[in-house]
């Protein structure tokens, strides 16, 4: 990582659903500093085929991200990883191009193939098989809409983040936590479910082959290569699922602590070191993650700030944009709700006519619905921020209970850990001390794995080393980490 005696810098690409960013990380008198060079909004796009991802538009910022970060770092760069969402998936034709724009998870199309594979495969089996969550999100459930629509099952694909390092230059894999997020990796291991690729009638030859957290897979081709600073710039898979690469820059130990990655989804869970199938695991729908250094994100998926997201859409459509900061104050000065919502309610999964969700579910218990009067914004939004705390509340309860932990401080991560008032009503609902991390934690824990790579803590079997990970994660911090995590307890 040297040249002409100066350290070379990193990039780090996280691909979110509502924006992507583009960060560089470079050495100033011996310090780490990092900027977000480029961020570019993101969305997925209504057409007659489904809601798809334009991911000619992603991969272009993606690229106009690393021509600024050549500019801004003539020392050169050492290496770019890609994170992002998971799940979603790119098709490729026989030679390697993307068949079309890849669907959303957020498609309707998965709702009828969810059950037609659990007719096949009941879903205990599936659970016992992968330790993943039942979610018509899953990857698997995307892969058998497409054979159900008459799609061609033998075509390869690739999940996103993969994708893009695809086209920046790199192999065609599938890195391990991402992997798991599929429910296609057989439990407590690093290979494809082989029984539900046959079961279910997928073609195990598509799909690409697992490597480990860190894996160095290509150097950076085709135009950018020609820029000096991107010359031989190695593509290092990170931790691609990006929940996995913001947990791995929490600065904890011990087994007394459990984490919200805050954003589009609330990510609720903790670290285990192996994977935990249990019974009561299942009945509550608990998900074994892939996390770094092959330890386990035991976690559940919440409906998160995708739900204040859609209603603020709907608002500025009517004619009342609102900003979220005044929306927070006057939130804060009113009293508890009478009522919560049900926030994991499927069709508040589901993008469109939010509100109307939101009514239709306080009409099925007998309570009034809400007008569509500008007077009753503060209070929808007060509704959502208390029924998102005590959701998180009941699902922390419920892994003390599964995992027999004794929970007592909580970390949160991600976008979200800026809403000071949804921190504030998580730590009185679930009693934690609530410990609020960098909002670009995910970055950090890219460069981190990255960092962990090139000095050589990595190998075949665990991948990056978590250890090693966790002391680059503090170093790549802020200055003031440490008491930045001190102020902001809650």
């Amino acid at each position: 990582m040297e040249t002409a005696g100066k350290r070379t810098a990193l990039v780090a690409v996280d691909l979110g659903a509502q924006s992507c960013r583009v960060s560089l990380l470079r050495w100033k008198q011996g310090q780490p500093q990092i900027q977000v060079i480029h961020r570019f909004p993101n969305a997925p796009i209504a057409t007659q085929e489904g809601l798809r991802w334009d991911i000619s538009r992603i991969f272009e910022g993606v690229k106009d991200g690393l021509r600024i970060c050549a500019e801004a770092a003539p020392e050169g760069i050492t290496s770019v990883g890609v994170d992002g969402w998971a799940v979603d998936y790119v098709r490729l034709d026989e030679n390697g191009e993307a068949i079309a724009d890849p669907f959303s998870y957020r498609d309707e199309r998965t709702q009828g193939a969810e059950k037609k594979v659990h007719e096949i495969i009941p879903p205990s089996r599936l659970y016992s098989l992968t330790g993943i969550q039942l979610l018509g999100l899953n990857t698997l459930y995307q892969l058998y809409a497409d054979k159900l629509a008459g799609g061609n099952s033998g075509l390869a694909w690739l999940n996103l983040p993969e994708y893009v390092t695809y086209r920046l230059g790199g192999q065609r894999v599938a890195e391990y936590t991402n992997a798991t997020h599929t429910q296609l990796v057989r439990l407590g291991t690093q290979e494809w479910c082989e029984e539900i690729f046959q079961g279910i009638g997928l073609s195990l030859s598509a799909a690409p082959k697992i490597v480990p957290t860190g894996s160095i897979v290509g150097t950076i081709s085709e135009d950018l290569s020609n820029l000096p600073a991107l010359r031989n710039t190695k593509l290092i898979v990170p931790a691609c699922h990006d929940t996995a690469s913001a947990i791995a820059a929490i600065p904890a130990s011990g087994g007394d602590w459990g984490f919200i990655s805050s954003g589009t989804w609330s990510l609720v869970g903790t670290v285990l070191t192996a994977p935990c199938a249990s019974d009561e695991a299942r009945g509550m729908n608990f998900t074994n993650l892939g996390g770094v250094g092959r330890s386990v994100c035991f976690l559940k998926n919440v409906n998160g700030m995708w739900l204040l997201r859609e209603c603020m859409d709907e608002w500025e459509e009517r004619g009342t944009p609102v900003m979220l900061p005044e929306l927070l104050q006057e939130c804060e000065a009113l009293p508890a709700p009478g009522f919560l919502i049900d926030v994991d309610d499927p069709p508040l999964t589901l993008p469109g006519d939010m509100l109307g969700k939101i009514n239709g579910q306080l009409r099925r218990v007998g309570h009034p619905p809400f007008s569509g009067e500008k007077r009753d914004i503060p209070l929808i939004a007060n509704m959502i921020f208390h029924s998102m705390a005590q959701r998180y509340a009941q699902v922390l309860g419920s892994i003390a209970a599964i995992t027999g932990k004794n929970l007592k401080r909580l970390f949160i991560v991600g976008g979200g850990s800026k809403n000071s008032l949804l921190n504030r009503l998580t730590a009185e609902r679930t009693g934690l001390e609530v410990l609020l991390g960098s909002p670009e934690s995910t970055t950090l824990g890219n460069f981190a794995i990255q960092m962990t790579v090139l000095q050589g803590s990595w190998n075949e079997t665990t991948g990056a080393d978590a250890s090693a990970v966790g002391r680059w994660a503090e170093e790549f911090a802020e200055p003031t980490f440490e008491e930045e995590w001190k102020r902001q307890t809650v």
